[in-house]
């Protein structure tokens, strides 16, 4: 058989290994910790819906579910998050925050992203930015660039957690021009189990943080936290609500309820808890 003639093999791209999860397991579910299972899936259309209907018959809280590849991935406003198979960090987590009141359970997709970026500043040595609520944002080439995003959803007695991390993606990769990747953003490393770990171990300090504190996110260190690394604040930004209502004006501060709080031109604080947000003043010029 000549090369050309040879199967495709899930080795075919050395630079993408698969993920090897007995060494996961081992480094991350153990007696006593957040992480009570880990499975990883070669290809599926959500791991959001995936776990969702699991947790609709019954799941108990830390089960971690990662993909090799996403093909029908979500975003908020049913927007889809797709790319190469290996190439970035495709997962959900469940959560079942039942000791926080329910309306502080808006914090979770805030908290994630403070804890990816506190992991990958310290497992790829990256600088992840925040764009509220729940982008995550590197710098390529001195614009900010979109490479990943997280989305929270009720399922069953919880939360699942979903996020999109593009990790290997290269240039003629991206799906727009306003995206990036970690490689693209000079990572020291992209290696996704390093990653992985990282961003769950940062994952269960922060939820362990908020949970001890009842969900209060100021107690918890979580609103300063977000706000040390949110890029929206101090922009001015569009914000485009619920009902096809827009609302321009400066971030100035995220309140204690997770609410992005807009100075508008009339000289109105408008606290903004859901919407799209486009930075018209992105670094380098750009809008994000």
């Amino acid at each position: 058989m000549t090369p050309s003639d040879a199967p495709h093999s899930r080795w075919s791209d050395l630079d993408r290994p698969p993920l090897n999860v007995p060494a996961l397991r081992r480094g991350l579910v153990r007696p006593g910790g957040l992480w009570t299972s880990l499975d990883v899936v070669e290809t599926t259309g959500s791991t959001n819906s995936d776990l969702a209907a699991r947790a609709a018959s019954g799941l108990a809280e830390g089960a971690v579910l990662v993909a090799e590849e996403q093909t029908a991935g979500r975003g908020r406003l049913d927007r889809t998050w797709t790319a190469p198979a290996r190439s970035g960090l495709f997962l959900s987590v469940f959560l079942t925050p039942d000791d926080v009141p329910v309306r502080r359970w808006g914090w979770l997709p805030l908290l994630t992203g403070v804890a990816t970026a506190t992991g990958l500043a310290r497992a790829a040595g990256v600088d992840t930015a925040l764009k509220w609520p729940n982008d995550l944002l590197v710098t390529v080439a001195g614009e900010e660039r979109k490479a990943g995003g997280i989305l929270a959803e009720r399922a069953g007695n919880g939360v699942v957690v979903g996020m999109g991390l593009n990790v290997s993606l290269r240039a003629d990769e991206l799906p727009a021009a306003t995206a990036g990747s970690l490689a693209l953003a000079g990572a020291v490393s992209t290696d996704r189990e390093t990653l992985l770990r990282g961003v769950l171990r940062s994952l269960e300090h922060w939820y362990g943080e908020w949970r001890a504190a009842e969900g209060d996110a100021a107690a918890s260190g979580l609103q300063e936290a977000y706000a040390a690394g949110c890029a929206t604040l101090g922009r001015r930004v569009r914000a485009q609500l619920p009902g096809d209502r827009t609302l321009t004006g400066e971030a100035v501060a995220v309140d204690g309820d997770g609410r992005l709080i807009l100075s508008t031109d009339d000289g109105l604080q408008e606290p903004v808890s859901a919407g799209d947000i486009v930075h018209l003043r992105g670094v380098g010029g750009g809008l994000v």
